[in-house]
């Protein structure tokens, strides 16, 4: 390794490779919705990081360049197969490596606005996990271990170097002769959830006013500070390299996540910050809250889970031909995911899928045109243990981010779960109302409960909180999902 100069160096692309990627996109076809996926290698010297000063939870992270190593990474490449439906906008992935490979979570709950919209979406292996395994879980289904043959050619110096590997790709999606010719960008977005929101958090305070490749941000799901430069991200009193990490309770979930780191004040771009309820206790993001300003959203949902059953399961096969029957079917609550049996009905409840595509929308509209989004309330916490949400008579959360399964219920959706192994707990919880419930609150049954629904939905859309062209869709899944007939 030897010592640079703090410069973007130009990144070098081949592709788009032959064969089938590996990478969940889901069960259906592209083609018919007139989308292509194409994977690319890119080359490159990719730099470290060191500080200069305090890094302190105030996210004014000065730093430097502290080393360089050679590496070739992949991408995967979601566009339309014509440049005249492109509508401009690239939404640029961290792939999330916590089950042991390259997930795409944030593909899963956005890629039905992103293919409406005309957008292009690219998931990047930016962290070393996905390509050699490691990390939280040894899954054995990094890459190379799924296919040595395709794989064995890439190479990931380490996750320190994981940011500037996001700025290369990003710098090489913006050439006319690279992975989107033909499709340049007028707006390049950055999204990612859960760990990869934790270094987004850290590329955002450290590395965005250096390399200025980014237009916005989307962070969803982040606990409550960023990475350490040299991407360590939780306790090292619990270092997922030895021996995995334990979430078997609260308090040992809350343990990982020290800091408040929050978001600098003078960020050169939009940042749009989107949590669950899981988001804020179980990963501690509630120590990182702060409160709007020129350049940075921060939205809370109220019954929100870190992953509902919308990511888990409809999203791989809803490419918008379901019927709501089918859609609703898929997103009913079930106790067993992964095969891995919950203690309780995991988080059922639709609306983290429905505001993402709210937030998206906004934070592109913030990125073009300078608009910014809405402001939302803050769910409400406790005075004396910041950690414990206040709820009401049902056991729902006050404040937040309010949408109609929240205000108009058939069941308490809550972000917090039972205890249970490796991811369960992040899943969240159902309770649904029994008969008599159900009753009580609407006694003119399905068709007095769809009209409060519908009051309450247009308040959202109103607020903007949902958007307008997911109304028809959000009122035919809540006729097919009412419990009663």
């Amino acid at each position: 390794m030897t010592k640079t100069s703090d410069r973007l160096t130009d990144p070098v692309w081949s592709g788009p490779q032959g064969g089938q990627p590996v990478i969940v996109l889901g069960s259906f076809d592209l083609g018919p919705h007139g989308y292509v996926a194409e994977e690319w290698w890119i080359d490159g010297t990719a730099r470290s990081w060191q500080g200069s000063g305090d890094l302190g939870d105030d996210g004014h992270w000065n730093t430097k360049v502290e080393s360089t190593c050679p590496f070739r990474t992949r991408i995967v490449v979601c566009r339309p197969d014509n440049a005249e439906r492109f509508n401009g906008t690239t939404v640029v992935e961290w792939l999330n490596v916590s089950g042991g490979g390259d997930g795409s979570p944030d593909w899963f709950f956005l890629h039905r606005h992103l293919m409406r919209q005309g957008s292009a979406w690219v998931g990047v292996s930016a962290q070393k996990a996905g390509i050699d395994g490691g990390g939280f879980f040894e899954s054995g289904m990094h890459l190379k271990a799924v296919d040595p043959a395709r794989y064995g050619v890439l190479s990931h110096p380490g996750d320190a170097f994981a940011f500037d590997i996001f700025s290369q790709t990003g710098k090489a999606l913006r050439t006319d002769d690279g992975p989107l010719a033909g499709f340049l960008s007028e707006t390049l977005l950055a999204v990612g959830e859960s760990q990869s929101a934790m270094f987004l958090v850290t590329y955002v305070n450290a590395v965005d006013h250096h390399d200025q490749v980014y237009d916005g941000y989307l962070i969803h799901g982040r606990g409550s500070s960023g990475v350490s430069l040299d991407a360590q991200m939780l306790s090292t009193e619990n270092n997922p390299t030895e021996g995995g990490v334990s979430v078997d309770s609260l308090e040992s979930a809350v343990s990982l996540f020290t800091g408040r780191q929050r978001i600098r004040a003078d960020v050169r771009v939009p940042v749009m910050t989107v949590q669950s309820e899981t988001d804020l206790v179980m990963m501690a993001g509630i120590r990182g809250r702060q409160a709007d300003s020129e350049r940075s959203c921060w939205w809370e949902i109220a019954g929100a889970a870190h992953f509902d059953t919308y990511g888990l399961i409809a999203s791989q096969q809803d490419d918008g031909s379901l019927s709501p029957a089918e859609l609703a079917l898929l997103m009913r609550p079930v106790d067993e995911v992964f095969e891995m049996k919950a203690t309780g009905l995991i988080n059922s409840g639709p609306q983290q899928h429905y505001v993402l595509n709210a937030a998206l929308a906004h934070l592109e509209e913030w990125a073009r045109n300078g608009t910014p989004p809405p402001h939302a309330p803050h769910i409400e916490n406790d005075t004396e243990d910041e950690l414990v949400l206040l709820r009401d008579d049902f056991g729902i959360a006050k404040g937040g981010l309010r949408t109609p399964w929240v205000d108009v219920p058939v069941a308490v959706l809550s972000g917090q779960a039972s205890e249970g192994e490796a991811f369960l707990p992040l899943f969240g919880s159902t309770h649904p109302f029994d008969e008599a419930r159900l009753e009580e609150l609407y006694p003119g049954g399905r068709s007095q409960y769809l009209e409060k629904f519908e009051t309450r939905l247009d308040e959202a859309i109103e607020g903007g909180f949902i958007l307008q062209a997911d109304r028809a869709e959000i009122l035919s899944v809540a006729a097919s999902a009412y419990p009663m007939s």
